[in-house]
Parts: structure tokens; C-alpha cells; sequence
């Protein structure tokens, strides 16, 4: 798999999203991609309890503890690399966790226009 460069939607280098727990399609912190990565986990989303319910809601528990693939659950505050189409769906839903545009990968804007990702920046 070869990784597609590391720039951020704002044209830098993408920094680190999240070491704990350690997110990323490739599990190196980072919300880095390639084109294996069909789910696009470039969106670094800061969960808030909001957003956790609603994924949960969706189908995609991410707060209960999955010990058996070594993944601890996602808490508020936490930092992870979420699928792009999906901080997309919680925007139009108006659930949207925070986003840390310098550690968002350049291909989420292939999904999330930079405009919708910047309403929800963290500060």
C-alpha cells in the first residue's frame, strides 16, 4: 500500500490526529490514505458525546470497548480519523464532532467541502 502524501486541507504537512488510543487507516496517529482506504478515514474528528451516540445510533459503535481488537472505546475529547462520509452525514444530521483542520487529510475535500469543515474547526 502506498500512502498518498501528508498534506492537510490547509496544503501543510498533516500533523498528528490521535496516539491514544492510536488512530489512523494505517495506525500510525495520523489520518493518512491511500486507495485501499474506501471508507476515507481523513477527517480528524474530536468526539464529543453527541457524535458518539449518533454513531452509535448508525451503526458504528465506537465508544464501547473492543478489547479483542485492542480498541478501548472512543470517549469525549478523544481524537480519531473518521470516514469522511460520514462527518459528512452527522454534519447534514447536525450532530458534527470538532475537526482539527491541520491534521485532516487533503482527500477528505474529495467528500467535505473545506467551507463545511471549517464550521465545525476546533479551537
Amino acid at each position: 500500500m502506498q500512502a498518498d502524501p501528508s498534506v492537510n486541507v490547509l496544503g501543510t504537512a498533516l500533523e498528528v490526529c490521535g496516539m491514544d488510543p492510536v488512530t489512523g487507516f494505517f495506525r500510525d496517529g495520523h489520518c493518512n490514505t491511500c486507495d485501499t482506504d474506501v471508507g476515507s478515514h481523513t477527517v480528524c474528528a474530536v468526539m464529543t458525546a453527541e457524535f458518539l451516540a449518533y454513531s452509535k445510533y448508525v451503526g458504528n459503535d465506537l465508544s464501547t470497548p473492543r478489547p479483542e481488537f485492542r480498541f478501548k472505546g472512543l470517549k469525549p475529547g478523544d481524537s480519531w480519523c473518521l470516514c469522511a462520509s460520514r462527518f459528512l452525514q452527522a454534519h447534514d444530521e447536525g450532530c458534527a464532532p470538532k475537526v482539527a483542520l491541520e491534521s485532516t487529510h487533503q482527500r477528505a475535500l474529495d467528500v467535505v467541502p473545506l467551507d463545511v469543515l471549517q464550521q465545525h474547526q476546533a479551537k
